[in-house]
């Protein structure tokens, strides 16, 4: 078991790494010269030297990448070129308001798609299911940001039920705070209950037809007690898996619905540091995604080998 969490984590910090490279090499790649951007109508060619100068341009990309990636392993990822603010401190509010966002969607999501799903196994076939099933379907095949829109005309502009901006703050409230992102999160929760709603669907359902259960049933053992006692236990390594992901949806996917209702999240602070050409930001948000994506990944498979006795003998 220690091999194997061990390996998990080797892993998971090569590809960081690998997520690491293309992050800067990603923002190389962008459109645009970043000291011609930076200096805007002051761009002479003496300003433009020095300020690649100054942001080490001059230097093989290489080089600079090596240095970077030093420095964000020991937590600096370098100062703001919108307002010379250091990117961390710039960060970090935002990154706990997307937290406090994700945490209050997967409050919601997660609990709420599994009974879904246990309900739509014990009643396969029936109405429920087949409702479940359409409904899922269809908040799968329409964006996000549709979804956010659709929520913004009906319950904010028509009905004036809710805020349509989620102007939150430091000194905002817990009560105000839930009030203002409910929308946002009901988006999020549309987006990932259906994912995970369908696989403990599915992975209940290919459980129900082991040899175990069709004894069980010819006992004459409830359908509900079955499902639950034990079909679910059995089914938890792949419910597991894509409750994961869709949390790391949550956290590393609310770009698109942040920008929607100007949530004050680190999506939102990416997509304005992309317009400003303020690269460290870009870099250190992508970094920050990335390291949540595969923490949340590992922390998924060392769960799924801990509830599968399977997963955990030598191959």
């Amino acid at each position: 078991m220690i091999r194997l969490v061990a390996l998990r984590l080797l892993f998971g910090v090569l590809t960081l790494w690998a997520a690491s490279a293309m992050i800067f090499g990603g923002t190389e790649l962008l459109p645009g010269d970043l000291a011609t951007a930076v200096l805007q109508n002051s761009a002479t060619p003496e300003n433009l030297a020095e300020m690649r100068s100054k942001l080490g341009l001059d230097r093989p990309p290489l080089v600079r990448y090596g240095e970077w990636l030093g420095r964000a392993a020991h937590g600096d990822l370098g100062v703001s070129l919108s307002n010379d603010r250091d990117v961390v401190e710039e960060i970090s509010p935002r990154l706990w308001n997307t937290f406090l966002l994700a945490l209050f969607a997967a409050l919601i999501a997660v609990p709420l798609s599994i009974c879904m799903g246990v309900l739509a196994a014990i009643y396969q076939g029936g109405i429920f299911d087949r409702a479940v099933n359409v409904i899922t379907l269809l908040t799968i095949s329409v964006p996000e940001y549709l979804i956010g829109y659709i929520l913004v005309k009906y319950l904010s502009v028509q009905y004036d039920l809710f805020p349509s901006l989620a102007n939150v703050s430091a000194d905002t409230g817990f009560g105000d705070r839930l009030w203002l992102t409910f929308l946002p999160m009901v988006t999020l929760v549309l987006v990932v209950v259906a994912h995970m709603m369908r696989m403990t669907r599915a992975s209940v359902l290919s459980i129900m037809a082991s040899p175990y259960i069709e004894m069980a049933i010819l006992k004459g053992v409830s359908k509900p007690r079955i499902v639950v006692l034990h079909a679910l236990p059995n089914a938890l390594a792949p419910i597991i898996s894509v409750v994961a992901l869709n949390l790391a949806y949550l956290i590393t996917g609310v770009v698109v619905v942040e920008a929607v209702f100007v949530y004050p999240g680190l999506g939102q602070l990416m997509v304005d540091a992309v317009s400003k050409h303020d690269l460290p930001v870009v870099q250190g948000c992508g970094l920050i995604f990335a390291g949540a994506f595969i923490l949340l990944n590992m922390i998924a498979d060392v769960l799924a080998i801990m509830s599968n006795p399977r997963l955990r003998r030598p191959r």
